[in-house]
């Protein structure tokens, strides 16, 4: 049963609805202490006498959040028609605390027993306590500390004074308390974290760095450097670096490689389309050879594609000087429209 209620509160808290340390949070405060007071004393009219002034010591124990329990002795003293009285008792009080701060309420009952002498004449007596009041934290091991309290006091046949063996009072204490020991911190039941995986929203990421987020992207893992349609396919790729000898269509080592690499990325996260591999000339030379040249050099990727085993059927064409893609009026220019493209067509 206690771990269901943990678990509850561990759910709780993990939605955002309770904090931990205040869903297990244990009142941990259990020491002892003394609470020195003075009093005011409102009599009755059944007394005969004036108001009054004393003072006690009480001695307590905090039981939890909300009790405290304390045995308490006083003396209180003041004048009367018939002579002085003098009141001397003690009580065993329990205070009921609504909730524990630096300002905390409380309401408090209490029995006991109390010796009254006015004049030469004395006896002892039940008392009975009931009242409210607070205490304020001025540091962890110093209170103030104020109450007022409704008290009945019977005599039982002691007839310390004439008519009557029952009073009414009002009492008024003002003191402190100073509680033994380090106050002892909210301590929360510790509960391990409950592991919950972190799902990525794909919209927010494009692992492939094609432009096309993860959600719409039908083909993960797309060759750097290539182009894609709306679903993160390849369309086209410029195969850069693949260069030819001098006036040839023979592949140089370096060409070689990088085709390696190619046949590699694409057999990976293969597209089942046709290419088209089409070889493009810059503007120098005639047209015509231009454009027989381009045919013998996209014919040779191709082939070197399918010996290397790209799967794809492959269309090899040449188009010369016809699709330049840059000025041919500069090196840097001429040098990119002597390219080799693949095209993904529809089958």
């Amino acid at each position: 049963m206690l771990n269901k209620h943990l678990l509850a509160i561990a759910s709780l808290t993990g939605m955002g609805l309770l904090p931990l340390a205040q869903a297990a949070e244990q009142y941990q405060d259990n020491r002892w202490y003394v609470a020195p007071f003075a009093s005011f004393v409102k009599t009755g009219g059944d007394r005969n006498s004036s108001d009054g002034w004393g003072g006690g010591l009480g001695a307590g124990k905090i039981i939890d959040k909300h009790f405290n329990v304390e045995l308490k002795g006083f003396y209180e003293g003041f004048g009367g028609t018939n002579g002085p009285w003098d009141l001397a008792g003690g009580t065993a009080d329990a205070q009921y605390y609504f909730f524990r701060d630096k300002f905390s309420p409380y309401t408090v009952v209490g029995l006991g027993a109390m010796n009254t002498c006015a004049s030469a004449n004395c006896g002892v007596g039940l008392i009975g306590e009931a009242g409210a009041g607070f205490t304020y934290e001025l540091h962890d091991n110093f209170l103030i500390r104020s109450d007022v309290r409704y008290r009945y006091n019977n005599n039982l046949n002691a007839h310390v004074q004439p008519g009557t063996d029952e009073f009414h009072d009002m009492v008024v204490n003002v003191g402190f308390v100073i509680p033994f020991g380090d106050k002892p911190k909210s301590s929360a039941i510790a509960t391990p974290p409950i592991a919950t995986a972190q799902v990525a929203d794909c919209s927010t990421l494009d692992s492939d760095a094609d432009g096309v987020n993860n959600c719409l992207d039908k083909c993960p893992s797309t060759i750097a450097g290539g182009k894609v349609d709306a679903n993160g396919c390849l369309i086209s790729l410029v195969l850069k670096g693949v260069n030819f000898k001098y006036d040839s269509a023979e592949l140089t080592p370096n060409a070689m490689t990088i085709l390696n690499g190619v046949v590699n990325d694409l057999a990976e996260y293969p597209q089942s389309n046709v290419i088209e591999v089409q070889g493009h000339a810059s503007s120098e030379g005639s047209d015509n050879y231009n454009l027989k040249l381009s045919q013998r050099r996209s014919q040779s990727v191709a082939e070197y594609l399918k010996i290397k085993g790209l799967p794809n059927k492959m269309i090899a064409k040449g188009y010369g000087e016809t699709k330049p893609i840059a000025d041919n009026s500069t090196e840097a220019g001429r040098s990119e429209n002597r390219r080799v493209e693949l095209i993904w067509i529809e089958e």
